[in-house]
């Protein structure tokens, strides 16, 4: 039996409208992993100016500058209007033998988007550790983005970097917040493949409202330019300094699209 030319004009539409809407948004719609590893803030095994003891104990997830207080990623990214908990394991710190390396890990999702991030707070002693688990997931094919954030403990000590011999098939960046990321982290990223969306240049206080503005950024598909200028304008209203003199502290990075 033939089928009516109106029949066929529908049959048309609605392949179109398939293939359109369909089979081509089925990619896009996956939404974006992201993995932080904070290295807690430590005075006592970390090779910092020290902080007050209160927010400079590496054990203490509560205080912690880097967890704890206002700018925090545990607190900050609770308080966010923009992100959601959606899951929390904290680990048992009671009794003998009880010495978690990663105290908490906190998982969230971008009501926009739908993108997760999984965030760890690794004691502050270990930050070596931190650091060598941030470079190994720079091999997970599964994680969109891996973000650091912490002391730079490559300025006291290397890591183990292993790079795959079968080349990485997903695209993945990173994101470092500690102090000169971009002369002691550009090496382990370009190893790897890795693209560069936020280093820094200068000594300087990596709080979360730092990665949660690359990531707004980052997640519309902003180019490294465009997100740098995002950083340097909560950076400079959160320490009092000119938006100029706060761009001066993150890297000016060559890629410009994402």
């Amino acid at each position: 039996m033939k089928m009516s030319s109106q029949n066929s004009f529908k049959v048309f539409w609605l392949n179109f409208i398939f293939c359109l809407y369909g089979f081509n948004s089925s990619a896009a719609d996956v939404p974006k992993r992201i993995h932080v590893i904070v290295a807690l803030c430590d005075n006592d095994h970390q090779g910092i100016l020290p902080v007050n003891r209160k927010i400079g104990n590496g054990d203490d997830l509560a205080n912690n500058l880097y967890w704890g207080c206002s700018d925090g990623l545990g607190r900050y990214f609770r308080a966010s209007r923009d992100w959601t908990l959606v899951d929390s394991k904290k680990e048992d710190l009671a009794g003998p033998g009880k010495e978690p390396i990663v105290l908490e890990t906190l998982t969230f999702k971008h009501d926009a988007t739908g993108a997760v991030l999984t965030a760890e707070a690794w004691r502050g002693r270990e930050i070596k550790k931190s650091i060598q688990k941030f470079a190994d997931m720079l091999n997970e094919e599964s994680i969109d983005l891996v973000a650091y954030i912490g002391h730079n403990g490559l300025m006291e000590f290397d890591i183990n970097q292993t790079v795959p011999e079968v080349p990485r098939t997903t695209k993945k960046d990173a994101i470092v917040l500690c102090c000169k990321s971009q002369p002691y982290f550009s090496d382990i990223l370009t190893k790897v493949g890795t693209r560069p969306v936020l280093l820094t240049d200068q000594f300087m206080y990596p709080g979360s409202f730092l990665l949660k503005a690359a990531l707004d950024g980052w997640l519309k598909g902003e180019s490294t330019t465009q997100i740098r200028e995002r950083a340097a304008k909560v950076y400079a209203a959160n320490q009092k300094i000119s938006v100029s003199a706060a761009r001066g502290v993150f890297s000016n990075l060559s890629e410009k699209t994402h």
